[in-house]
Formats: C-alpha cells, structure tokens, sequence
C-alpha cells in the first residue's frame, strides 16, 4: 500500500488486475465528469458529491454548463458536467484543476484541456468506442484529438462504457452516467449503499425498474473498476458532530427565504436564477409561504411591492436584464418606503448576456442604478 504513485495507470488500454491496487492517500483531490448536452454527467457528478459529504467529506461542486441550449454532440462546444473537490477539511472553492476525469468523448475532454482545467498528471477514464468508430470522419477526430491531448503527461485509459452499458440497457448511451459513477465509487471507496438510497430518492417518482436499472449500472460501473483500475483515492474523512449537505447557491437563497420568514416569492423564470424558485416552490407551502410567476419581470416586481402593502414579507427574483426592467419599480418602492427585497442571481456580460456563465456584473447597477435621490 503507497502513500504516493507517480503512475497509477499501467498502461493506455486497461487489463484485469494481478495484484492489489495502487492507494494514494490526499487531503484533497478534484474530479471531473464531462460529456455531450443531456448524457447524464451532471446527475452523475451531483450524485458523488451528495454521497462525499454523507461520508463526512469537505465537497465543492461546480456545474459545466454549455453556452448553447442543444450544442452539436461531440463538439468541444457541448461539454456539460460537474466538477468535485472533495477535501478532509471544508472547501471553499472549486481548486485550479482536476485530477481524475471521466470523458465521454475526446471532444468534449479537449474543451476542458484547451481550458486547463485538468492537472498535468490528470488520469482520464475516457470512453474507448470512438477510436474504433465505424465512421471514418469519426475515427479521424479522435485521432486528431488524441494528438493534441497526448502533448500533455496525461494517463488515459480507456473505457468500453457503451459496451458495458448494453449488457443492462437497450439504449446504452443513457446509461453511462450511472456507470461513471460506479467508477468512481470504486476509485474513492464510497459507499455503495449511500449511493443506493440517493439513486432511490433521484428516480422516487419513475417506476421501480427506472431505479432498478440505474442501480445495476452503478454497480457494474462498480465491478468494471474493481477488476481493471490500478488506482484507489483515499481522501480521509474529518470527525464531525453534524451532519454535510451539499446545497448550490440557489438551495442555500430558498433555504434562507423560508430562514428569514419569507411569505412570497413573485418571479418570472430567468437562468440563472430560476432554480432557486423551483426549489423553494417545493417547500414553500409547508411553511406558509407562496411562489407566484408573473407574466414578465416588471409584473414580479409590481407582485412583491404589493404584498408588502399587504403586509406581507415579499422578495422577487431575477437576474442582470430583469433588474433593468424592474428599476423603476425599485424606485417606486423607495419613494413610497416599501419593504422590499431583490435576489440578483449575477449571469455574465452586458445586455442579455452570458445566462450560463457568471461575474459579478450587476454590481454597480444595483448600487447606483437608480434616478433621483435614492439610498
């Protein structure tokens, strides 16, 4: 048992394990799960880092978000995913680059490598079906890809995940989520039962077969690592006598409306600030409160200043273009001394901008954005 490994792969195409597998014991370590638009990756990124923190660990995850709704599969354009750190102590941010990657496409790891967002030495479990596509144009991509990505020290290997993936599911390319994360599972010692219970809880409103499959690529995902990866991460786990969640920015705003004693949220859905909405229209009612959706963002606003008439605690929320339509609505509020609060979920860029990356654009315009003698 190793303490550190400079080669824990043994070699680009992975064989059956001889002997037992290489341990590398960290107090942090950051995982990457990247496909095409609507492959699963984020379900299966958000999955492992629930799991990390039932465990006790420290957990950061971050969405990678494409900047297209529908992007073209196997384009570096369409990577869509989640990035882990998971850490013995808390983690305050996502790190600077990944040390384990689970590809699904040569494309889409070249968008995170043309990023650097992977670490120098990163190992990449990357689906193996492509080098071998029927489709010359196909194969040629790879290869190309392959040349660019091998100038780095990365340690590949490669996957037969689609294949896998067929033993259990008529259209395998849905399952290759569970399966990455089986593999992961497998690599970092987590519980498999834990993962049981949160596929259980995922999939609580499909049929039982829905589950029963996802739980069977979980495991063979499990199996498939346990006998072919010479690589086990152990990220030690800090005594704690409460309990991690994890929770995104948006959980933690529901979460601290419901806190504050929040009676109505009034919104129109706008990325990236819709969610919060969805996850406090989940719950909201137990607590006496009420989501209203508006016909625009100027009528939200209008919503949220009228239930503080009333006499209720209201807040509206948006984001970057919203709050210019909703200015002058602020300004009504101020003049007329109405209690008021305004949730600006930031997306990038001036105008409509960027909804699916962000920056802390709004920020002079929520300070200053306001005719007249406004504090």
């Amino acid at each position: 048992m190793n303490s550190s490994a400079s080669n824990p792969v043994d070699s680009a195409t992975a064989t059956v394990l001889e002997g037992p597998p290489t341990l590398i014991r960290v107090p942090e370590h950051t995982v990457e799960i990247v496909s095409d638009a609507g492959e699963g990756a984020q379900k299966c990124g958000q999955l492992f880092g629930r799991a990390s923190a039932r465990m006790g660990n420290g957990v950061w995850t971050v969405e990678i978000i494409p900047a297209e709704i529908q992007p073209p599969a196997r384009t570096p354009g369409s990577a869509s995913g989640n990035r882990i750190r998971i850490g013995t102590e808390p983690v305050t941010n996502w790190g600077d680059a990944a040390n384990v990657v689970v590809a699904f496409n040569e494309q889409v790891l070249l968008s995170r490598h043309r990023l650097d967002a992977l670490a120098e030495d990163a190992v990449i479990l990357i689906e193996s079906q492509w080098e071998t596509h029927e489709d010359p144009t196909i194969r040629e991509e790879w290869r190309t890809a392959m040349e660019e990505l091998e100038q780095r020290s990365y340690q590949f290997v490669r996957v037969p995940m689609e294949e896998e993936c067929q033993k259990i599911l008529d259209i395998p390319a849905r399952g290759k989520n569970m399966f990455a994360l089986g593999m992961l599972a497998c690599i970092y010692g987590r519980d498999i039962e834990i993962l049981r219970m949160l596929i259980a809880r995922e999939f609580r409103k499909k049929a039982q077969e829905v589950t029963d499959i996802n739980v069977a690529l979980l495991e063979a995902g499990h199996r498939w690592a346990e006998e072919h990866l010479d690589l086990r991460v152990e990220v030690p786990i800090a005594k704690s006598d409460s309990a991690m969640v994890v929770m995104n920015g948006n959980q933690a705003v529901a979460m601290g409306a419901i806190a504050a004693g929040m009676e109505l949220c009034a919104m129109y859905p706008i990325t990236p600030a819709t969610s919060a909405s969805h996850y406090l229209s989940e719950v909201f009612e137990d607590f006496g409160g009420v989501v209203h959706q508006a016909e625009d963002e100027i009528a939200a606003v209008g919503v949220a200043i009228g239930a503080s008439y009333a006499g209720k605690v209201a807040f509206t929320i948006t984001s970057g273009p919203g709050l210019a339509l909703k200015t002058e609505f602020l300004g009504l509020a101020v003049m007329t001394e109405m209690p008021l609060v305004l949730v600006d979920v930031q997306r990038g860029g001036p105008s409509t901008g960027l909804p699916t990356k962000v920056e802390q654009s709004d920020l002079l315009a929520a300070i200053f954005g306001q005719p007249g003698d406004t504090p």
